[in-house]
């Protein structure tokens, strides 16, 4: 297991946003987390990420204990992730939002940068390189220029997934990347997900409303529900999982998959 949550929980005054949830991600694993709105599904990114501190419960990274660092620290440890709601720099361009990903690994320090040396010039040109990179699996090299704020909502989406990829995480959590996608996008973007697990050799788990996506990638589905996991499985079992059904897909949703 490269990452494992063990009893998190977490009160928000008197609501139980997370009650005691276990979750584990393989190496290399493409996983999803589902439930209903309110679930607790995002509480468990930002558990994970830094963002919020469990009440109780612990998360460990490759056998480290990570649960209560700041984000930031857990970035550089080696999760990324993206959000539900679109949090880009919005005035800033395209080839700015990625590389400002690159800053907590630059091959420089601050007086190589005010000085101008000739590593901190070596340092910023492969960082524009990668980002460029980066950036052309996305669609979107000839955009370097543009401010993130003119780009479509589905471009800013790829442009969000982009900046986490490039600060070269082991883990990349995804909240709701298809939000707002449709169908002939929603099967690119399985197409993609999956192309990038192989080339930067990732562990994936995304949240997703979406269940063509879901049970059409995902090797492992969680549910939640009440801030409970009520179910885990192959995407087979969850389809046709009694407690998934009532809380969460429904008989049609269930049976057609």
């Amino acid at each position: 297991m490269i990452l494992a949550a063990r009893g998190l929980s977490k009160r928000f005054g008197g609501i139980n946003a997370l009650n005691g949830v276990d979750l584990s991600l393989g190496r290399g694993e493409l996983a999803g987390l589902i439930g209903p709105n309110g679930s607790g599904k995002t509480t468990v990114f930002n558990v994970i990420t830094g963002i919020y501190r469990p009440d109780r419960g612990t998360v460990t990274l490759e056998a480290r204990g990570i649960a209560g660092l700041p984000p930031h620290r857990i970035n550089r440890l080696g999760i990324s992730r993206t959000f539900q709601n679109i949090r880009l720099f919005r005035d800033l361009s395209v080839m700015d939002n990625v590389r400002a990903a690159f800053h907590p690994k630059v091959p420089y320090g601050p007086v190589s940068a005010v000085c101008g040396t000739k590593r901190y010039v070596d340092g910023e040109k492969a960082i524009a390189e990668s980002a460029e990179e980066i950036l052309s699996l996305f669609s979107l090299r000839d955009r370097l220029g543009e401010l993130a704020k003119n780009l479509s909502y589905g471009d800013q989406k790829k442009l969000e997934i982009a900046r986490a990829l490039a600060s070269r995480p082991k883990i990349l959590l995804l909240d709701e990347p298809a939000a707002g996608m449709n169908p002939s996008e929603v099967e690119k973007l399985m197409a993609f997900i999956q192309d990038i697990r192989g080339r930067y050799g990732l562990t994936i788990l995304l949240i997703e409303h979406q269940m063509r996506l879901v049970m059409g990638i995902c090797e492992r589905v969680v549910v939640m529900d009440f801030g409970e996991v009520i179910a885990e499985g192959a995407p087979a079992q969850i389809r046709t999982d009694p407690r998934v059904i009532e809380a969460y897909l429904g008989h049609r949703e269930a049976g057609n998959g």
